[in-house]
């Protein structure tokens, strides 16, 4: 059934252009599909422009910020528009790392060992005495990254006492709280989960697309550069895994995303251990990009579904909340 489609991108967020990316090849997609498209740029006049051109859903590629926070999605349900993908509490839950990772270590998901500062208690409240503590528990090198946004963006390596201040101030010019994560030296893999439609058994359940693996050419780790500027990064999917780590992956992400409450579809990425063969879950993301080098789209191809099937499978996800 043809639809008129909103599909929301850019917004306010560093991810800016990326989401303009994901919004224009879904945007394509729906047109071949039979949709007719509206593109929107949210900003003040969002939900003034949404009631003028009274959409029949939306179609969320927003990336960080008020499109992954939960906020656009408050607003959506406001005005009783249906939108693709997952609902505010979840998308709270998966914006916020530190959040996603104290409801992963209660539930007994393996996460790196982690501690979460807020920028009001450094300042107001002395916690940069509880340092020298963190650094005898996680031990070097450690990982200082924003507790929310996504594209690795802010991520910042501490390899002794001394840089580990640096780069908490790097962190915290683009999060108000931050992580200080064990490091763990090994692969970047990437599960992708779509719900199953009515013509899969069981209709609605969760499954998991082949897991990828994510291989930087030049850069540390896989960074921003690494996720966008094309030719940056190799990218292996299906991974090359034995059987029983990709089924643990698999497995991981898709309880990763009950857990958080997704809807429609996710990204969980993970990283395997180098030395001890150990899966952790570092993330959930419940808006995963749809850019020529994004891993939610190579993952469906991967597991025979056609970029434009997995975009009709993202807005059936609207109508099935």
């Amino acid at each position: 059934m043809s639809e008129r489609i909103a599909v929301l991108s850019g917004g306010s967020s560093l991810e800016h252009n990326v989401s303009l990316r994901s919004g224009a090849h879904a945007q394509d997609a729906l047109r071949r599909l039979g949709h007719e498209t509206i593109a929107i740029d949210p900003g003040p006049e969002l939900v003034a422009q949404l009631l003028d051109q009274a959409p029949d859903a939306a179609f969320v590629a927003l990336h960080g910020g008020d499109g992954e926070d939960g906020t656009i999605q408050e607003l959506l349900e406001a005005i009783e528009l249906p939108y693709t993908g997952s609902g505010p509490a979840a998308c709270m839950r998966c914006a916020d790392k530190a959040l996603a990772k104290y409801l992963m270590r209660e539930a007994g998901i393996p996460t790196p060992a982690f501690r979460a500062f807020r920028e009001a208690a450094v300042k107001a409240l002395g916690a940069g005495a509880a340092l020298a503590r963190v650094e005898q528990a996680l031990s070097f090198p450690l990982v200082v990254k924003p507790a929310s946004g996504g594209s690795a963006l802010g991520i910042k390596f501490a390899h002794s006492s001394e840089e580990l201040p640096g780069a908490m101030v790097g962190a915290f010019s683009y999060a108000r709280k931050i992580l200080i994560e064990r490091y763990v030296p090994g692969r970047d893999l990437a599960v992708s989960v779509l719900d199953a439609t009515d013509a899969e058994q069981p209709a609605g359940e969760p499954f998991a697309l082949p897991v990828v693996e994510a291989i930087p050419r030049e850069e540390e780790f896989y960074n921003y550069e690494s996720r966008y500027e094309i030719g940056m990064t190799t990218f292996v999917c299906p991974a090359e895994l034995d059987a029983q780590t990709t089924a643990r992956a698999q497995q991981l992400a898709v309880q990763v995303y009950r857990l958080l409450g997704c809807h429609g579809v996710a990204r969980v990425d993970l990283m395997l251990d180098g030395a001890t063969g150990e899966l952790t879950v570092l993330e959930a993301n419940a808006v995963p990009g749809l850019t020529e080098t994004s891993l939610l789209p190579l993952a469906a191809d991967a597991g025979g579904i056609g970029f434009e099937e997995l975009v009709a499978r993202v807005l059936a996800s609207a109508h099935t909340r």
